[in-house]
Formats: structure tokens, C-alpha cells, sequence
């Protein structure tokens, strides 16, 4: 049987356990965030020099793709590029796919 030393030092170990625990999924959920920020960048720059080089934002993500070296993991990000007129800056907002599904 286990004397109430031994009881009171699993208990604080399993604490400390599962606070490490939570504090690494915390690190790991502001690391997906930040990525996710960093994609979203990416897209609104290559939107920009676009209009700085030719006067107008693309109606289409693909054309800062193909013309401005736009890049993402596109199995890993769905992007969503809303562009209303050549003059207006387009809509972007950018989503992890399957983000918060663990």
C-alpha cells in the first residue's frame, strides 16, 4: 500500500505531466496560426505588386501563381481569393484544412 508521500508525488507528477502537455499543444497551435498568417501574407504581397506593376489586382489567384510566383501547400491551405473589380483590393482570408479536426 502506498504511504500519502508517495500518493501526494504521482499526483504532482501527473500534473506537471499534463501541464506540459497542454503547454506544448498550446506552442503547437500558435505555430499553425503563425504559418497560416504567413500564407495569408504571401498572398496579399504578390496582390500588390501585381497592382504596383500593372495598375490592377488579379480577378484570379491563379494568375499570382503563374505570373508572380506565388507558392503554398495547396493540399494543406485552401485559400480563398474574392476579387470584385481590377481597382479594389480582392478579399483574402486563409484556412488550414482539417485545422482543429485532432
Amino acid at each position: 500500500m502506498l504511504n500519502r508521500k508517495e500518493i501526494v508525488v504521482i499526483l504532482l507528477t501527473v500534473v506537471l505531466f499534463v501541464g506540459m502537455w497542454k503547454v506544448i499543444g498550446g506552442v503547437e497551435e500558435k505555430e499553425h496560426d503563425v504559418q497560416t498568417q504567413m500564407v495569408q501574407e504571401a498572398v496579399k504581397n504578390a496582390a500588390l505588386t501585381c497592382y504596383a506593376v500593372e495598375g490592377a489586382y488579379p480577378l484570379q489567384l491563379d494568375y499570382l501563381r503563374e505570373n508572380y510566383g506565388l507558392t503554398y501547400d495547396q493540399n494543406r491551405y485552401l485559400v480563398s481569393y474574392n476579387a470584385f473589380a481590377s481597382n479594389l483590393f480582392p478579399e483574402i482570408f486563409v484556412v488550414e484544412i482539417g485545422a482543429g479536426a485532432s
